[in-house]
């Protein structure tokens, strides 16, 4: 990090990059490397736990034994990469995941989890001191950890590291984490509906992605995102569209919950096809509320002021208050700036078949 401030230092002084985003883990992503498709896990495989070498063992033991239960071990029973959340002993209903024992291990495998997101960023705090940037972590990215999102185990989420349960928010204390380092939180999957995926993947991404968000906003930081798969339909745009501005534009100011920033993955030959461009130059103009071009980036992102040092370090106990469940911020159902749906599909298809069958 102190080498890419040093060769970037002209980019940094004259405002071209105003965010750095930080790799904590696997793909960069704040996670354990709980589902790796390089070793045959395949969607929506539970994952498994990694803490199986000789060092997190030594270390769960020494917790347990300070705990006063010295003859707990690690878990040995929650199946593997591939397997379904009912037919392991741990996460099945009424499973081990929810013992006095399960609730330890799960409270100390998410905590090693954060404390090194925490660490890390410490770090590229002070590489990246009195610089005009925002720090970004990266959160989730991927497809973003939704299947098995509906099964009371949440075992995927689990496994990947976050403690998420229908009482307990795994989220919220990363985003508490994240408010001491000045830095945003950086998600995905926003383009995803519920009923875009299989039913026997119980997965749930537009609640997640809901609850992720709110669990920023209420912590106070910035909250930016990205899609998730390559997506070049109405329906996606729509949906970027209604989490960049869950409850609307607002027409004397700007929104209370809106996003800092949308990454759009990405650039191809088929994004560039007459058909995808053009729905895509209007989700782009969307959203910017419609607007004509600024070339004021301040007015887009608000001031990027100077990277401060990083707050003190925030208790463990603290952080674990926000597990306490709430609500999310209410989102509309429907974006208020659609580029159109089912109609205007139809009108783009009937355009291009004239197109093609002229040329």
């Amino acid at each position: 990090m102190k080498s890419f401030r040093e060769n970037m230092a002209d980019f940094l002084e004259s405002g071209q990059i105003i965010e750095v985003e930080i790799g904590l883990g696997p793909a960069g992503e704040l996670r354990y490397p709980s589902y790796p498709q390089n070793q045959g896990w395949v969607f929506p495989g539970i994952g498994e736990f990694q803490c199986y070498d000789k060092y997190l063992k030594a270390e769960f033991k020494e917790a347990a034994s300070n705990a006063g239960h010295p003859e707990w071990e690690l878990p040995d029973n929650a199946g593997e990469y591939n397997e379904k959340p009912e037919v392991t002993e741990f996460f099945r209903s009424n499973g081990a995941y929810d013992t006095e024992r399960g609730k330890f291990f799960l409270t100390w495998y998410s905590n090693k989890l954060l404390s090194h997101g925490d660490q890390v960023l410490d770090e590229a705090n002070k590489a990246f001191l009195g610089c005009k940037v925002k720090l970004a972590a990266k959160n989730l990215q991927v497809s973003g950890i939704h299947w098995w999102y509906k099964d009371d185990s949440h075992a995927a989420e689990l496994t990947a590291g976050y403690y998420n349960l229908k009482d307990k928010d795994g989220y919220r204390p990363i985003a508490r984490m994240l408010s001491r380092h000045y830095a945003i939180l950086n998600f995905t999957c926003l383009e995803m509906r519920d009923s875009d995926q299989p039913a026997e993947a119980k997965s749930r991404p537009q609640r997640l992605v809901q609850q992720v968000l709110s669990g920023g906003w209420r912590e106070n930081i910035k909250v930016a995102g990205e899609n998730a798969l390559p997506r070049y339909d109405r329906s996606a745009y729509n949906q970027v569209l209604l989490n960049a501005r869950p409850n609307g534009v607002n027409r004397d100011g700007p929104p209370k919950l809106k996003m800092f920033g949308v990454t759009y993955l990405r650039l191809s030959a088929e994004l560039l096809q007459p058909k995808n461009f053009k729905i895509f130059k209007i989700f782009v103009k969307n959203m910017h509320a419609n607007q004509e071009y600024c070339a004021d980036s301040e007015k887009y992102n608000g001031r990027i002021d100077l990277l401060e040092r990083s707050k003190p370090a925030i208790p463990i106990q603290e952080l674990l208050e926000a597990t306490k469940p709430v609500e999310p911020f209410p989102f509309d159902e429907e974006t208020d700036m659609s580029i159109g749906g089912f109609l205007a599909d139809l009108i783009d298809n009937l355009i291009e078949r004239i197109a093609s069958t002229f040329n």
